[in-house]
């Protein structure tokens, strides 16, 4: 008896896949609902498990090939399965029960070889300690040579900012003294080739994923398809942190989750939100739909490439009901675990370009959305008030919006609100 192990539905608008890489090789024995194979999609890859349990006879689909809902990918066999894999099962079991009936002596004896192995790996491992301590010593090279009073000051400093090891350099002065002018000297120095280069050469060419390909295309689409604007302003995230580090202890103690700004951003946006709709809506044809649920979309960046996964109802969720939930979504992205409805059905996005250290970015439109908020690195920036010149901690902020829905005042009036509700967080608790 043979089952087929067919392409699933993979969602909403997705007819193909690429076939990522087999799991399984044909002839392993696999278990029912065990991932065999893994499919690449145009929104998220996901595993395909096996239907029963036996071995695997057949891949009709190798790696790197397009298959298409309900192709056959290869072919399970319940009786293969069980000669295959009985018989070897059985014959250890065997084995292992007649060992120890011919004689207490031979299970003691197998004992023993157990505490030699052990003993023989005790007997290694000193010879990879001094290996270790030598590592520690030359990565101490540099702190040694800080404390050296023979260096001078501008030397032990270009020593320890650039982690020099000063013995790998002739010194040019007075007893072999390194000098400032032999540091400088090393920045004359023809450096090595890139590893990459050494590595692959001098050019490497490799086939999109299909999440970067839809990447592109959908970021393309946006440009062309809608009328892009940004708007700028700055916030004072003075009161945020204040807030955040009242209460970060309780918060975390109570919840089990940090306090983070991810949801005072979406508190503030759901507010504005409710208050310009136009926002929160799209265009469908001729006509525009609003929207009177608020998902908030995220971008998350992954090794594979950027995925904006939904936070759904989120005017519902408290504080810590969003923290966690972003969390947990953010996990599942970095996994690669994320699933068609995880990535489907959002209203408005937030992109934190910040975390990587951006200053200021002109996000682009995830359509068909027609509004998304761009967070950026918190910068201790000199500020007039009240006529004086104060030092408080500035994010700028960016909302791109489709020009054909949402005017000029809108936008602006749209981040002046959430500039206004992040400045004085304990509005969030009174929705206004």
């Amino acid at each position: 008896m043979s089952e087929k192990i067919l392409v699933p539905i993979l969602g909403e608008s997705i007819t193909e896949a690429t076939v990522a890489k087999w799991l399984k090789n044909a002839g392993d024995a696999v278990e029912a609902d065990e991932p065999i194979v893994e499919l690449e999609t145009d929104k998220v890859n996901l595993e395909v498990p096996s239907p029963i349990s036996g071995v695997l006879t057949e891949i009709n689909s190798q790696d790197g090939s397009v298959v298409e809902v309900g192709a056959l990918l290869g072919s399970v066999s319940a009786d293969g399965g069980s000669i295959k894999s009985a018989p070897k099962s059985s014959e250890k079991i065997k084995k292992e029960e007649i060992a120890p009936l011919e004689s207490n002596v031979i299970k003691l004896d197998a004992n023993k070889k157990e505490p030699k192995v052990f003993e023989e790996k005790e007997i290694e491992k000193p010879k990879e300690k001094p290996l270790v301590l030598t590592e520690e010593v030359k990565q101490n090279v540099v702190p040694k040579k800080d404390v050296n009073p023979i260096l001078s000051p501008a030397v032990r400093k270009i020593v320890v900012e650039n982690n020099i090891d000063i013995n790998s350099i002739q010194g040019s002065g007075k007893d072999g003294r390194v000098l400032k002018g032999d540091l400088i000297s090393l920045m004359g120095a023809n450096p090595k080739p890139s590893e990459r280069k050494i590595q692959y050469g001098e050019e490497e060419r490799i086939k999109m994923t299909r999440l970067r390909q839809t990447i592109a295309k959908r970021l393309k689409q946006a440009q062309e398809n809608a009328a892009l604007l940004t708007t700028f302003n700055e916030v004072d995230m003075s009161s945020i942190m204040e807030m955040r580090k009242e209460n970060q202890d309780d918060f975390q103690s109570r919840y089990g989750v940090k306090l983070g700004f991810m949801s005072f951003f979406v508190k503030a946006s759901v507010v504005a939100l409710k208050n310009f709709p136009a926002v929160n809506a799209e265009i469908d044809g001729d006509e525009i739909i609003y929207k009177n649920y608020y998902n908030i979309s995220f971008a998350v960046g992954t090794d594979k490439g950027l995925v904006v996964p939904v936070l759904r109802n989120a005017d519902e969720l408290s504080f810590a009901d969003i923290e966690k939930n972003i969390k947990i979504i953010s996990e599942k992205a970095k996994d690669g675990k994320l699933t068609i409805e995880d990535l489907q059905g959002g209203t408005f996005t937030i992109s934190n370009g910040g975390v990587y250290g951006s200053m200021l970015s002109t996000p682009i439109l995830n359509l068909p959305q027609s509004g998304v908020l761009g967070m950026h690195n918190i910068v201790e920036r000199p500020v007039v008030i009240d006529g004086e010149i104060k030092i408080r901690p500035i994010m700028y902020l960016a909302l791109s919006y489709d020009h054909r829905i949402i005017d000029g005042k809108e936008s602006v009036s749209f981040l002046k609100m959430i500039k206004e509700n992040l400045e004085d967080p304990r509005r969030l608790f009174l929705d206004i």
